[in-house]
């Protein structure tokens, strides 16, 4: 049992999200010649393909297109179909870019992308990078058991104890208590590539998004968070999969990651 308002490992995630259908992979073939055809949310056969360009196309009268931040929010858009959704993003760093050009550049890197829970893990797109995906659930059982405090925020402290988490890509969709665990690793010195952060829920969601705000700011790791009570694993796997996507895009030429 959770005591943060997340859900249960494989269950559906509190705020009722999903992961991108675009970006899922059931169904589809993992091919390199499928590669060719990728789009920016991954779909590979022609009808998904007409349908992912569609709704971006329309994203994108919605949401501003000059900056790889607005890449970050037009995801958000698609992945909680709420045009508002744009403006709860929040973005830490120098510039509102620079989350989305390290994730890229991790990406690129070839460094692990670590979620909360395994609907995240399963939302992360399987194309267009080799960088290692791994839940942090399942890690911790005895520290969770000797403390009491969730599973999910021992499973992070496990791992980060590992080394796990520095250069990642960290991921938290689901529980607050993660975030909040998170936080506290950096605070420790624990230094990520960048955090994809949008734990779910009426209970610490907002604040633990807040806390890993305010402490990624102070130790100069790039996050991108939302405000609010909404998220979730869907919303946290799409944002990660456009770090994906930013990254293919430069290396097909297409953006740059030079400030």
């Amino acid at each position: 049992m959770t005591t943060d308002g997340a859900t249960p490992e494989g269950s559906r995630d509190g705020g009722g999200e999903t992961a991108d259908a675009d970006d899922a992979t059931d169904g589809e073939t993992n091919d390199e010649d499928d590669f060719e055809e990728y789009a920016d949310l991954g779909a590979t056969t022609e009808n998904a393909m007409d349908i992912a360009e569609t709704s971006m196309d329309r994203v994108r009268r919605l949401v501003p297109d000059e900056t790889l931040a607005d890449r970050i929010r037009q995801k958000s858009v698609h992945a909680t179909g709420d045009p508002e959704f744009q403006h709860l993003v929040r973005f830490t760093g120098a510039d509102d870019d620079e989350p989305v050009r390290a994730g890229a550049q991790a990406v690129l890197d070839e460094q692990p992308i670590v979620t909360d829970i395994t609907m995240v893990k399963a939302g992360i797109t399987g194309r267009g990078h080799d960088c290692p995906v791994r839940k942090a659930i399942g890690n911790g059982a005895e520290l969770a058991a000797e403390t009491g405090m969730t599973r999910t925020a021992a499973s992070v402290l496990e791992l980060d104890r590992e080394g796990v988490y520095d250069g990642a890509i960290a991921v938290v969709g689901n529980a607050p208590t993660a975030a909040l665990a998170l936080a506290d690793c950096i605070e420790d010195g624990t230094r990520p590539a960048v955090v994809v952060a949008t734990p779910v829920g009426f209970v610490k969601a907002a604040e633990s998004r807040e806390r890993l705000r305010e402490v990624a700011a102070e130790h100069g790791v790039p996050a991108i968070t939302n405000v609010g009570r909404r998220g979730g694993s869907g919303l946290a796997a799409g944002l990660t999969n456009e770090l994906v996507h930013v990254a293919s895009d430069v290396r097909e030429g297409d953006v740059s990651l030079d400030d």
